[in-house]
């Protein structure tokens, strides 16, 4: 099992194939196992990084950390396997993550794929979703509100949850204080004005249905990148890599070539 150390922080990663490096940054409470469809079809045309963030999958698990800190382990992988460039593509926390980067060290990242993102946020989004509808959330413990929440967040339930399944087999989950934790180190960031800092080629890509980070919030982040592509899938929620699975490898296969 492939590691490296940041701080006393062990973080996991895979790394497959050979090529231009592609960064795989992945959602909140999932990992790197998330990407197996990914990994699948482009690892015989770059060399692919999947790590799992701290407090993730293999990573080590901690009682607090921040979206800062996320940011800096992502860039301590690139220092440690001595990548010049990366292509950089995040899913919802994991495109949080790949803002910073792409913000704070914009020469080391080419291109640049956000899916299901945002730019700002005071609170996690499953947290604004809870606030949003509190009406139907109101009452339920915390583990029944992520199991009620499941219909506002995808639009092809079936399909997310054979994901979900083949993800969940190779990693162990978070307990519960583990995913509030996760969840909490997403609180109050917001990097509209620093989005015109980033020198990446970059595709934003958001599902109409999804109600976690809904599409104006990916429209609004793309607008604020230079040159940036904004696309909109019409039969996805929260998982366009997963839910139109073929649309994306092609959409994003395109954008790397």
């Amino acid at each position: 099992m492939p590691t490296f150390t940041r701080k006393g922080i062990e973080l996991y990663y895979e790394d497959i194939g050979e090529g231009r490096p592609l960064l795989l940054l992945h959602g909140l409470t999932s990992n790197s196992a998330m990407f197996y469809r990914e990994i699948e079809f482009f690892k015989d045309k770059q060399r692919i990084i999947a790590m799992d963030s701290r407090g993730h999958g293999n990573s080590s698990r901690q009682d607090s950390y921040t979206l800062q800190d996320h940011i800096e382990d992502a860039y301590a992988l690139m220092s440690y396997l001595k990548l010049e460039t990366v292509d950089v593509l995040g899913v919802s926390m994991g495109s949080y993550i790949a803002q910073g980067l792409a913000i704070k060290y914009a020469e080391k990242v080419s291109k640049l794929i956000l899916v299901a993102t945002k730019s700002h946020g005071r609170q996690s989004s499953m947290a604004e979703l809870f606030e949003r509808h509190k009406e139907i959330f109101e009452g339920l413990s915390m583990l029944e509100k992520f199991a009620a929440s499941s219909s506002y967040i995808y639009h092809n339930q079936p399909l997310i949850d054979e994901w979900l399944s083949k993800t969940a087999e190779q990693s162990r989950q978070l307990t519960m204080q583990e995913q509030i934790t996760a969840s909490e180190a997403l609180k109050e960031f917001d990097f509209r004005n620093q989005l015109s800092q980033i020198t990446a080629e970059t595709l934003v890509i958001s599902g109409k249905f999804d109600g976690l980070n809904p599409p104006e919030k990916g429209r609004e982040t793309a607008v604020a990148i230079p040159d940036a592509t904004f696309m909109e899938f019409k039969r996805s929620g929260h998982g366009p890599n997963v839910e139109q699975a073929q649309l994306f490898l092609a959409v994003v296969d395109n954008f790397l070539e």
